[in-house]
C-alpha cells in the first residue's frame, strides 16, 4: 500500500536527512576536499533518488538543499540542480537492485589507484572484511562514451565490469583516470565503503613500497575473514 501524504513527506524528509548527514561525513572523514564528492540515497517504493546538488559548499548546505528526482532524472523538488555525477548513480541503482545509496569520491589514495587503472590488492585481513578480493576497476571510456552521456557511460562501463561480481561482495569500484564510487544497502554503509576503499588503498600503496612483489592474500584467509562477516554462515 502507498504511504499517505504526510507519511510520505516525512519519509522523504528522512531520507533528505540521511543524505545529508552523509555528504557532511564525507567531509568530517577526509575523503572529500572542495565539492570534489556526492552521495545519495533511493527510495525504491517511491521511485526517488535524494542527491547532493552541484557545486554547493559542505559548509553551508542544509538537508532541505538536497536534490530529489525520479529515477528517469526527473526533478521533484528542490531549487538547486542534482550533482553532476546524478546519471552514473541512476545506473548503478538500476542495475544494482540490492543497494540504497551510492557515495562517489576523489579521496587521494582511491584517486592514485584509479588514475593508474590498477585494482587495489588485497593484501591482508582488514581489505578482506569488506571486499571478498581486490577493488575491481572498470575499464577506461571511449572517446564516443566521453562526448556524449559521460556521465550515464561511467556508470554503464561499472555495471559492464559487474557482470562477473556481486556488488554486495564487492561493494565499490575504481572509475578508471577517475576515481571511487562505493555502495551498500544505506547511504550511511556507502560512506563507510567510501572510507574503508581509501584506508585499504593507503595500506596498499605502502605495503607496495615495502615490498613491490607482494602477492594477494591467500584464498582461505580472504574467504574466512569475508565469509564469517557477510552471507548465511556470518558470525562476526
Amino acid at each position: 500500500m502507498e504511504p499517505s501524504e504526510p507519511e510520505g513527506e516525512a519519509m522523504l524528509d528522512e531520507l533528505k536527512r540521511e543524505v545529508f548527514e552523509a555528504n557532511r561525513a564525507l567531509v568530517d572523514l577526509g575523503l572529500v576536499l572542495l565539492t570534489w564528492g556526492n552521495a545519495s540515497a533511493i527510495d525504491r517504493d517511491a521511485g526517488r533518488v535524494v542527491i547532493k546538488p552541484s557545486g554547493v559548499s559542505y559548509d553551508t548546505m542544509k538537508p532541505d538543499d538536497m536534490a530529489v528526482v525520479e529515477l528517469d532524472g526527473r526533478p521533484v523538488e528542490g531549487d538547486l540542480k542534482p550533482s553532476v555525477d546524478l546519471p552514473t548513480h541512476l545506473a548503478l541503482y538500476e542495475a544494482f537492485l540490492e543497494i540504497g545509496g551510492v557515495v562517489h569520491t576523489h579521496s587521494h589514495y582511491a584517486t592514485c589507484f584509479a588514475q593508474a587503472r590498477r585494482a587495489i590488492p588485497c593484501f591482508g585481513t582488514t581489505h578482506a572484511d569488506y571486499f571478498h578480493g581486490e577493488v575491481p576497476v572498470a575499464d577506461p571510456l571511449r572517446e564516443p562514451e566521453v562526448v556524449e552521456d559521460y556521465e550515464r557511460h561511467i556508470g554503464n562501463v561499472i555495471v559492464r565490469r559487474f557482470r562477473t561480481l556481486d556488488p554486495m561482495r564487492f561493494p565499490g569500484v575504481l572509475a578508471a583516470n577517475h576515481a571511487s564510487f562505493a555502495w551498500g544497502r544505506t547511504v550511511a554503509k556507502a560512506v563507510e565503503n567510501a572510507y574503508v576503499i581509501e584506508e585499504v588503498a593507503r595500506m596498499a600503496m605502502h605495503s607496495l613500497q615495502l615490498d613491490p612483489d607482494l602477492r594477494p592474500i591467500p584464498k582461505y584467509l580472504l574467504d574466512k575473514h569475508f565469509l564469517r562477516k557477510h552471507g548465511s554462515g556470518a558470525y562476526y
